[in-house]
């Protein structure tokens, strides 16, 4: 007879699996142009698919992570020890001269998708010197190096492979190389720089607390016997939520560093990637013997042409520069993809009027569709005019903000120079600007309460990387409702960077001319004409009270001309708080957003600078994980009164007597006494 305490365990053995299959976390990416990832530093996604991290700069940093965090204790019973795991990728490596490339790549599993202030070099774009072993890290890291090591005495071979835990110092390493099935104990190297791309698969077992490391070239099916196999016990790094991603970085060494392919599962084997369907990035792989014999009869062969075709070279190169404006610059270089104009002049069908799907100061914006992909775009062309920066360096704006990548900012794709036009192609947004959505009449449909709230959330979330989270603090000048796109899933994207500049944290702005839309611009750049990240945050308040109110930043009301937020703050003090909601919400809003909405856009767009808030502190108020000041001495019991609350908004400094003036004119909260001909540099 059958022991029925065994075939219990069997039934809970067979459901605790089938839990942890359900409950499986897993994505995979055979080339990423229809990824999401977030992306930090030098990395960008290469027209091919590619995931760049690196080029071949000197002193850079890249990252690359999957944008939402991954529960490693919450997928199994046991909260004691962190979930198996197993995540397949594959690598490449294009060093800027044989054997001279540097430093390597990492896959990282962190608290977060970023870190404190990396080091390039040795650290990997990881760690810096002050925080490097420091427990309170809680990352867990394979480096992918190729250079000699951090810790020269532990780490004496360049082509090795490592497991970090918190630092640089590797708990285990080895020279890279994969078992040669069918053998006992032959290894063969891997040449992480030079041969072509590598297949990494990273495996840890929760119950046996093990870390299996395997490589081998694209050729070679996953080894049987791993390269290294260690007991590791991950529950002390790792944390309940962690990001999965990969880092990498030069030095005075440089390479540029590639990910073909990636796939990553929780509780089970990382799914397998259709290694036909990955990019290809070519990679010299002769010997340098070899190479140099070769280089050799080339020059050898061409040097009598050489001397030849310098002439006409010469001419050609003048011709072009003179006449064409066609000859690629330094800036052009490093700038993203370079499309044909042949190309944009066949997807706008000539530039037509009928796809035209805008006008701004700098000139238009025509919908298009590449021929040879069927991607739709949007294209800007620039026109030359004399009352904008110089073609030159607008480009080296350009140049920077091409690196940008955030899921809440329009994505520059490429650029393109023909004779005096700029063209520059950015994803096409299809459900156009958000100031189109709220105020033409065309549009059958109106925004809802939960659509708007989300919309403000995501502008807040681009103005805090681009002030906070980016390499260099980049001020965009011209926040605004209508350079606000608005994506097929009603996210929003900031758009129109051609007044943004750029700064490295912690230095100031520089004073630069008065740009920018009347109602937006802050009170003090009227007097000094230094834009801030400041200035950006009180653009930003007055899109909180556009969006909240339906009414764009000057109002018509009662016979008069008033900026937004002096109406606003105006009915406020008469208690009148709610009569400034729009109407075409017709009451269908949660009031507790709401109120946050009005209050926070006030104190955002508050005429004393050092009143406002950052991007980073709004974004904490509008994800509730902090109680918005005019909220935390209120009733949690949603017992407000609409005296209480003025009373409350007041309290901020906010009073229309105090500090704003509704006139007629446009001299009071943010315009001072300046005319609207004082801002034509701005749109």
């Amino acid at each position: 007879m059958a022991n029925p305490n065994s075939s219990i365990q069997i039934l809970c053995f067979f459901f605790f699996n089938l839990f942890l299959l359900s409950q499986s976390f897993e994505f995979a990416y055979n080339g990423f142009n229809e990824s999401n990832l977030d992306l930090s530093g030098a990395t960008v996604i290469k027209p091919s698919g590619a995931l760049r991290l690196t080029n071949k700069s000197h002193n850079v940093i890249g990252h690359a992570f999957y944008p939402t965090p991954i529960p490693m204790f919450n997928i199994t019973s046991n909260n004691n020890n962190p979930s198996s795991f197993s995540t397949y990728f594959v690598f490449q490596t294009a060093p800027s001269r044989p054997n001279q490339g540097g430093y390597g790549l990492a896959f990282v599993l962190s608290p977060s998708p970023g870190f404190p202030n990396p080091s390039d070099g040795h650290h990997l774009g990881v760690f810096n010197p002050s925080n490097d072993g420091n427990p309170s890290n809680h990352v867990f890291m394979v480096e992918f190096d190729t250079v000699n090591g951090y810790n020269e005495e532990s780490d004496t071979n360049g082509n090795h492979i490592g497991i970090n835990l918190n630092g640089m110092n590797s708990t285990a390493s080895l020279p890279a190389s994969y078992h040669v099935s069918g053998t006992q104990s032959q290894n063969e190297e891997v040449r992480l720089e030079t041969d072509g791309p590598i297949q990494a698969w990273i495996d840890y077992d929760g119950l046996t607390k093990t870390v299996n490391v395997t490589v081998s070239p694209l050729r070679i099916p996953k080894p049987a016997r791993p390269l290294m196999s260690e007991i590791i016990d991950l529950s002390p790094v790792l944390l309940e939520n962690m990001y999965a991603g990969f880092s990498a970085a030069t030095g005075q060494k440089s390479s540029a560093h590639y990910i073909l392919g990636w796939s990553f599962r929780l509780n089970g084997t990382a799914e397998p990637l259709n290694l036909s369907q990955l990019p290809w990035i070519p990679i010299e792989n002769l010997s340098s013997s070899k190479a140099n014999v070769i280089k050799k009869a080339l020059i050898a062969t061409f040097s009598v042409l050489l001397f030849i075709l310098l002439g006409a070279l010469v001419s050609t190169l003048f011709y072009r520069r003179v006449m064409n404006f066609e000859v690629l610059e330094d800036w052009e270089l490093d700038c993203p993809h370079r499309f044909k104009h042949k190309d944009l002049y066949k997807a706008t069908k000539g530039f037509k009027d009928s796809e035209k799907i805008g006008v701004g100061g700098f000139g238009s914006v025509y919908k298009g569709v590449l021929p040879s992909t069927g991607v739709e775009i949007a294209v800007k062309k620039i026109m030359s005019n004399n009352k904008l920066q110089g073609m030159r360096e607008f480009a080296a704006e350009i140049e920077s903000l091409g690196r940008l990548r955030h899921k809440n900012l329009v994505n520059l794709q490429g650029w393109c120079k023909h004779k005096n036009d700029l063209l520059l192609i950015y994803d096409y947004i299809p459900n156009g600007s958000l100031d189109s959505l709220l105020y033409d009449s065309k549009n059958v449909d109106t925004l809802t309460w939960n659509q708007r709230f989300n919309i403000l959330k995501g502008v807040a979330s681009g103005l805090l990387y681009l002030h906070e989270e980016w390499e260099q603090v980049v001020v965009h000048r011209d926040v605004k409702s209508s350079n606000v796109l608005i994506d097929r899933d009603m996210n929003a994207r900031l758009g129109d960077f051609g007044l943004a500049r750029l700064y490295d944290h912690g230095k100031n702005a520089h004073t630069t001319n008065v740009v920018g839309t009347i109602g937006y611009i802050a009170p003090e750049l009227t007097r000094t004409g230094k834009a801030s990240t400041s200035t950006d945050v009180f653009a930003y308040g007055i899109l909180l009270l556009e969006v909240a109110c339906g009414r764009g930043p000057v109002v018509y009301e009662a016979d008069r001309n008033v900026i937004l937020v002096d109406w606003v703050a105006e009915c406020v003090e008469k208690g009148n708080i709610f009569d400034v909601v729009d109407v075409k919400l017709d009451s269908r809003y949660v009031v507790e957003e709401m109120e946050l909405v009005l209050g926070l856009g006030l104190l955002c767009s508050h005429p004393k600078a050092q009143m406002r808030p950052s991007m980073r502190q709004v974004m904490k108020y509008l994800n509730g994980d902090e109680v918005f000041p005019l909220f935390d001495k209120l009733s949690l019991a949603g017992s407000r009164r609409v005296d209480e609350m003025a009373s409350r908004f007041l309290a901020l400094g906010l009073s229309t007597t105090d500090s704003v003036t509704t006139t007629a004119s446009f001299q009071s909260h943010s315009v001072g006494a300046m005319s609207s001909t004082s801002f034509d540099s701005g749109r």
